[in-house]
């Protein structure tokens, strides 16, 4: 697999992952990727070797929003 990519898997999830949060935290699209792209769990999906940006959104989701509602990540 290319840099290009698992470039293009990370941003194809961001874009569901942001979706998401807006959805179910009330937040508008701008604070939902400023979130996401200060979380742990987006440094985890842009880092190759973890390889999470080959799951599907809604796993990713699950660490994203654990994170966001304890304030850590499992």
């Amino acid at each position: 697999m290319t840099t290009g990519d698992i470039q293009y898997l990370t941003e194809a999830l961001a874009v569901d992952l942001a979706e998401m949060l807006s959805k179910d935290f009330n937040m508008s699209i701008l604070e939902s990727l400023d979130t996401l792209y200060n979380s742990e769990t987006y440094q985890k999906l842009t880092n190759p070797d973890t390889g999470l940006y080959f799951q599907s959104s809604l796993y990713v989701y699950s660490f994203l929003k654990q994170e966001i509602t304890t304030g850590k990540l499992a």
